[in-house]
């Protein structure tokens, strides 16, 4: 079975069933890019608490089921208007960034593309510079072109470089760009809108692979947690090259996020076996009466 990487995935708001259903699939790592909740946060210690969530309880999760979690942490662009709010996140990130399984700053980028977008996303990008991170650009659903093309400017203005910074959320209309330019360039696999897998099978065969990435993005939406897998299935029937597929749905990610120093296919391709009567925290992914998995290594479950 091929292995992939879901490199844009909210599992907080996933259940376990998906977890199951992703390693089934060929899964092995995810990364979770800190998100907004569908409602404002309303205070700091809304942001410590989930940031805190990404990298223990989260991890500790999906390691229960077969899969490494890693994460992105930022203040959202939706979130980033709340001012007050913004500058106490900002204050809160340094000590995030440098946690174990952290790979990027991210999402960041525009949401109304308001001047105080901007100015929180320049100040997350300063700290990507500065933590020697790469950085995850959500562009915007409204005027998307103008954003992306904004967000690559200001990226370009901070002095980031290109090969340090993924633009998500591309579609036919931003995609020769972002790969002219030589960012990398994320497609959200995400049913009825931003890209369809049959869309991305045409932007593979036309743009070919290189640094192009396949994520699902799924989150507590109708989206779908098995979109890598089913994209990569498509491409194969569609008569893409095997080497094109791995590259959007397992290399690439790898090699983006790689250079955070914390994305090691190690982590996951010898993984330590899975004890499902470990705890976290005096908690357990188990509930009364429900057998506890156990492996004598990864490949063989008691």
């Amino acid at each position: 079975m091929p292995n992939y990487i879901d490199p844009h995935i909210h599992m907080t708001a996933r259940t376990t069933d998906d977890y199951q259903a992703m390693a089934a699939a060929g899964v092995r790592a995810v990364i979770e890019p800190a998100f907004w909740l569908g409602q404002p946060r309303t205070c700091v210690g809304a942001f410590q608490d989930y940031f805190s969530s990404l990298v223990g309880w989260e991890r500790f999760r999906a390691a229960q089921f077969g899969i490494r979690h890693f994460c992105t942490m930022a203040i959202n662009p939706r979130e980033a208007n709340n001012e007050r709010l913004a500058e106490e996140v900002l204050e809160l990130l340094p000590l995030y960034l440098s946690k174990e399984g952290v790979v990027a700053v991210g999402e960041i980028g525009y949401d109304d593309q308001t001047a105080t977008e901007e100015k929180y996303f320049r100040k997350q990008v300063e700290l990507a510079v500065e933590f020697d991170l790469p950085v995850m650009v959500h562009t915007p659903h409204r005027d998307k072109k103008r954003g992306t093309t904004r967000s690559m400017d200001l990226c370009n203005d901070v002095g980031i470089p290109p090969h340090k910074v993924i633009i998500d959320h591309n579609n036919e209309e931003t995609v020769k760009e972002v790969l002219d330019r030589g960012f990398w360039a994320a497609f959200t696999i995400y049913p009825k809108t931003k890209m369809g897998n049959e869309r991305m099978c045409e932007i593979v065969k036309q743009y070919g692979a290189e640094r192009v990435i396949v994520d699902s993005a799924a989150d507590w939406g109708v989206s779908d947690p098995l979109a890598v897998p089913k994209t990569a299935l498509l491409m194969l029937e569609r008569g893409i090259p095997q080497s094109h597929i791995d590259a959007v749905s397992y290399k690439n990610a790898l090699a983006a996020y790689g250079q955070s120093g914390q994305f090691d296919e190690s982590a996951w391709l010898n993984p330590a076996p899975i004890d499902q009567r470990v705890l976290f925290n005096g908690n357990t992914v188990l509930r009364g009466g429900q057998e506890p998995v156990v492996q004598k290594d990864s490949n063989i479950i008691e």
